[in-house]
């Protein structure tokens, strides 16, 4: 009986995040980044907020804008950046990849190839806790610039 009642809610739970995922869907997310796991080889400790706004081009696929900041121990970064996110089998599960223009603030920009993978746990219909694995590719400096960390955001789906 307890496996038929845990089943129905995997049904349930399932066919209820469908509608949130499908084309012409718009998204809003603020997320926490760093939240002082962040690592590079550079910088030990960051931490920072990241905006992120999405348009579901089709279903289960998002193109999204990224203006995020983040406050290091010598400076401060700013980057500006555009991307897409699929999320798998409707599920809550996604996996998103994009491009990142960063300007740090002592003098040096760079572009950064950000890869994610995370999973959208949904509060109710619209509002979602998201954490994230996220790795920042450097294309000016890959060993000392390049950043693996986590991210924990609360998604607005309308």
């Amino acid at each position: 009986m307890k496996k038929f009642f845990l089943l129905l809610l995997m049904v349930c739970t399932t066919l209820g995040t469908f509608a949130q995922f499908e084309g012409g869907k718009k998204y809003a997310n603020v997320s926490m980044t760093g939240l002082g796991i962040s690592y590079n080889s550079s910088e030990k400790l960051r931490f920072g907020l990241e905006g992120t706004a999405g348009y579901f081009v089709g279903d289960c696929l998002m193109a999204r804008a990224v203006l995020a900041y983040n406050h290091e121990k010598h400076n401060d970064k700013l980057s500006v950046g555009a991307g897409m996110r699929y999320y798998f089998d409707q599920c809550g599960v996604f996996l998103g990849a994009g491009a990142e223009y960063v300007h740090h603030s002592p003098n040096w920009n760079d572009v950064q190839i950000p890869l994610e993978v995370g999973y959208a746990f949904f509060l109710n219909r619209y509002l979602t806790v998201e954490p994230a694995i996220y790795y920042k590719m450097s294309l000016d400096d890959f060993s000392d610039k390049s950043t693996v960390g986590l991210r924990v955001g609360f998604g607005f789906y309308f």
